[in-house]
């Protein structure tokens, strides 16, 4: 209900300026991009995630709406390596290093920068979502035989998953938030999804684990206490009750 549907090219920047300046929006969730690598090819898919924040993000900030956006746990550059390596730390904070080796990855580094661009120029807030793989209710992949029992399947993002409704309530406690400028919060469970510790699943799959390493437990790789401090969100779903529900 109370929803109003416009469909626009967002790789066409008039058009885009044009949809905002008429609808003038208290504030702009982007969640528009093709969401993997793999399936285009990798100049479309760069072309296509980067133009289109740069339009959205530009137009938002012209007429002064904040922006809460879909990053990537992809922009760290984990998955798509050559050779998924060790992280810098453990757990992954927003402030490890950004390295991506694939054209997805990529456009998520540059989408972010664009955020970075738009608040210093404009008196908006941005904030950029890093999620991992998403489940759905009843649908939770990450917990299919063939994922669990093989660890090869998962250790791309070192088994790290997160729940869509959890998603959702971060994307509103983003919204909620008063902070200036960019900020970008990891999206991720609150553990791992093969429910095993982690410090011996990297140890046993990579053959070491980063010297800066302080988790415990089945915890997951990715650290979310910065969403906890600045935007009172901790991830609420895990696969032990969410799977089914």
């Amino acid at each position: 209900d109370d929803v109003e549907y416009l469909a626009v090219d967002l790789t066409d920047a008039g058009a885009v300026f044009d949809i905002f300046t008429a609808t003038d929006p208290d504030a702009v969730v982007h969640w528009a991009a093709i969401p993997v690598a793999g399936n285009h090819a990798g100049v479309e898919l760069y072309r296509n995630n980067t133009l289109v924040a740069y339009n959205v993000l530009t137009a938002a900030g012209r007429i002064g709406a904040d922006v809460v956006q879909a990053s990537s746990d992809g922009a760290y550059g984990f998955f798509f390596a050559e050779q998924t390596p060790v992280p810098d730390e453990l757990p992954i904070t927003e402030e490890h290093a950004l390295r991506p080796e694939d054209p997805y990855g990529l456009s998520k580094v540059v989408t972010e920068e664009i955020a970075k661009t738009v608040t210093r120029s404009d008196d908006i807030s941005v904030a950029s979502l890093r999620p991992s793989w998403i489940q759905l209710p009843g649908e939770y992949p990450c917990r299919d035989p063939e994922y669990v029992e093989n660890p090869d399947a998962g250790a791309g993002n070192y088994w790290s998953y997160v729940d869509v409704r959890d998603v959702v309530d971060l994307v509103e406690a983003a919204l909620a938030a008063d902070f200036d400028g960019h900020e970008a919060f990891n999206c991720v469970g609150p553990d791992n999804a093969l429910g095993e510790p982690l410090e011996a699943l990297i140890r046993e799959q990579f053959g070491d684990v980063p010297e800066d390493c302080t988790v415990e437990g089945e915890a997951s790789a990715y650290s979310t206490a910065k969403a906890e401090q600045m935007l009172d969100w901790v991830p609420a779903h895990s696969w032990k009750t969410a799977a089914e529900s």
